[in-house]
């Protein structure tokens, strides 16, 4: 592979910011995009480990520059999801201007 995902060795990214006793979740929502994953791959037909990583391999370079780890997660499952035919991208738009209407 070489892709914007496979980085492993490159130079110029600068050091790793390690924080003492980091927390597995920074926040709510990446405990539960994690446990949307799990339960994503275990119902959703096609969903498994290798679909999820080639979702991730298929964000935009941009996208996956800029994006924490637990974003990409979430983007991936997006991607699965309607791979899948359980959702719309235009769903999904929908839910989320409702969120943020709702100021949720």
């Amino acid at each position: 592979m070489d892709g914007i995902h496979d980085m492993g060795g490159m130079h110029g990214f600068g050091a790793i910011a390690r924080e003492a006793d980091e927390p597995v979740f920074h926040a709510e929502w990446e405990r539960r995009v994690f446990a949307l994953d799990l339960l994503v791959e275990a119902f959703v037909e096609g969903a498994n480990i290798d679909a999820f990583r080639h979702a991730i391999e298929r964000l935009e370079p941009a996208t996956y520059l800029t994006v924490s780890y637990y974003e990409k997660w979430a983007f991936a499952l997006e991607a699965l999801l309607v791979d899948a035919g359980v959702v719309t991208r235009a769903e999904i738009a929908a839910r989320i201007t409702a969120l943020e209407e709702s100021g949720t």
